[in-house]
């Protein structure tokens, strides 16, 4: 079986939610979603419709000031998503500061990070890492899973 996204695919933004509900049958509670890409790439959309796809109800905001934002979902296993912004972060230790060792990994939450390169070795935590590169600006993008570790 190919799993969905190995090859770079280019989408507009309009086709997002596509991609988001994709990328939620592809994982599982305990893992982490590590979306990578430079500014204005389009992590915070992306991030923004996998919450919609697991059913947040609440209004996402990025994290990049709060670092960390947990929210409840409709999903029947995912009960939690945990959606995170390293872009701030100075040090590694930061991250057991604000209490993500209370979420990555665990049975009923997805963790959901952007900017997880400034700090690769800290998502050992997850059942599995799903690393994803987003490219572009403007009306498309390009996503690509660049690797998945146990």
């Amino acid at each position: 079986m190919t799993t969905p996204l190995a090859q770079p695919r280019t989408f507009a933004l309009s086709e997002i939610d596509t991609i988001a509900r994709e990328i939620v049958d592809m994982v599982d509670a305990g893992d982490a979603i590590l979306l990578s890409g430079d500014l204005g790439a389009g992590k915070t959309t992306l991030a923004k419709a996998i919450a919609a796809a697991l059913g947040v109800h609440e209004t996402i905001t990025s994290p990049t000031f709060t670092l960390m934002n947990v929210y409840t979902t409709a999903h029947p296993t995912m009960k939690s998503l945990m959606h995170m912004d390293t872009y701030r972060m100075e040090r590694p230790e930061e991250l057991v500061e604000i209490g993500v060792d209370s979420y990555l990994g665990e049975p009923n939450t997805i963790s959901l990070v952007e900017w997880p390169e400034r700090f690769p070795d800290a998502w050992s935590g997850a059942s599995r890492q799903w690393w994803f590169t987003l490219r572009g600006t403007g009306e498309t993008r390009t996503i690509e899973l660049t690797t998945t570790a146990a």
